[in-house]
């Protein structure tokens, strides 16, 4: 039985090579033309070349997104730029717009094409539809049950893709106006300002929100697997390099032990609590489960005050001593995990800690400045290997 897939988003290059290497089996990615996350680096035709090729050493696959809404002046040039992105290796196209399907698959049938989820794919009959026009998989609106997702799997024979982490629209997916009317800036053509994150007044009481928790679908990844979805996608082209490793890495976790039966209720503990720690607002499985309610959006109250768990990114190991560019506080006493692309945990106290010149340090105080920490581990520790903090020296150790 072939492994259901993990699918994770990538703003830029770097980003790119950390999910792959964290365990995600493909990443989705924008160019820098016709994708809906604008504000996001995105790839030039030469990242984009030089990210296939990354991916295609390890086996493993590179999705582009072209997925905007197309008005009649962002046809022009498109069929250049489909062609260019092809040659330069991308495994699948993230598509919305019917042209675009037709056109891909009559000129490029090598390559795969994905139903984007801005389509708002809600039904087997629309999937048959888009099965016709040759599709090979449909990325699902994120507004089903489990009951509606597992109705649509038995009645079609499209691979089927589902979101299973991040960020949820207040509107449905593809539908949303709210950043054109309030900002005049077109969410369908990639130029979302997340009104719905906005705080309204609200006549002399508490500020007015309409914004959605975040999705989180570990404790239910068995589901999905036993009813046929074929992906398991994670929000985020524009999460930070320490978000993706955790998320990435949690999942691929997740769905490894749930392969090979070793999967416990102490070790999915774990793994949520991970997922919890690495984000700044309250989750949620939304429609999953039962109809979303108050419950799954935040009204009035909210706070998302992040956390500086995040210490640093490795640059080497070498004779006992870590390598590593620092990225939040921390000091001499703190217990830290370090924490590998290939899946190890290793916990221990900073005891001595030693900036750029080798001279003793009691503290890290300068984001981005490169230390050096004793550690003396027999396990390899390669590039984008991370630290994060455990417990302050003056925390109590918690039952």
């Amino acid at each position: 039985m072939e492994k259901i897939e993990l699918l994770s988003p990538a703003g830029d290059l770097e980003r790119l090579k950390v999910t792959l290497l964290y365990g995600a089996d493909a990443v989705y990615i924008g160019g820098q033309q016709y994708s809906l996350r604008a504000n996001a680096n995105n790839f030039s035709l030469d990242e984009i070349r030089e990210g296939c090729h990354f991916a295609h050493q390890l086996g493993k696959k590179v999705h582009l997104t072209l997925n905007i809404v197309f008005h009649n002046e962002d046809m022009d040039g498109v069929e250049e730029y489909i062609q260019e992105v092809v040659d330069a290796g991308i495994d699948a196209f993230i598509v919305s717009d019917p042209f675009i399907i037709s056109y891909i698959k009559k000129n490029y049938p090598q390559v795969q094409v994905h139903l984007s989820t801005q389509n708002s794919t809600s039904n087997y009959e629309a999937i048959h539809f888009f099965e016709e026009e040759g599709v090979d998989r449909v990325v699902l609106a994120r507004e089903l049950s489990k009951k509606q997702i597992e109705e649509i799997i038995k009645h079609t024979s499209c691979d089927i893709e589902t979101f299973i982490h991040g960020a949820m629209c207040t509107c449905f997916s593809g539908r949303c106006a709210l950043s054109n009317y309030v900002t005049n800036r077109d969410a369908n053509r990639g130029g979302c300002a997340q009104v719905c994150r906005f705080s309204f007044e609200n006549e002399g009481k508490k500020d007015f929100t309409m914004a959605t928790k975040d999705m989180n679908m570990a404790e239910y990844i068995k589901d999905l697997m036993d009813i046929g979805v074929r992906s398991l996608k994670v929000e985020g082209r524009m999460r930070s390099l320490y978000y993706l490793a955790v998320v990435i890495g949690t999942y691929r976790s997740i769905i490894d032990d749930l392969y090979d039966g070793s999967m416990t209720k102490e070790k999915m503990k774990v793994y949520q609590e991970r997922l919890d720690r690495v984000a700044n607002r309250e989750t949620s499985t939304h429609f999953f489960m039962k109809e979303a309610d108050y419950t799954d959006q935040y009204y009035s109250g909210r706070g998302e005050a992040s956390n500086q768990d995040y210490l640093g990114q490795v640059i080497s190991y070498q004779d006992g001593l870590l390598k590593f560019y620092e990225r939040n506080y921390f000091e001499v006493g703190d217990t830290v995990e370090l924490f590998t692309p290939k899946g190890d945990h290793i916990e221990f106290v900073v005891e001595e800690l030693f900036d750029e010149d080798m001279n003793q340090e009691e503290v890290a105080r300068h984001p981005d400045n490169v230390y050096y920490i004793q550690l003396l581990t027999d396990i390899d520790i390669p590039e984008y290997s991370m630290l994060k903090v455990v417990r302050r020296k003056n925390e109590s150790i918690q039952s």
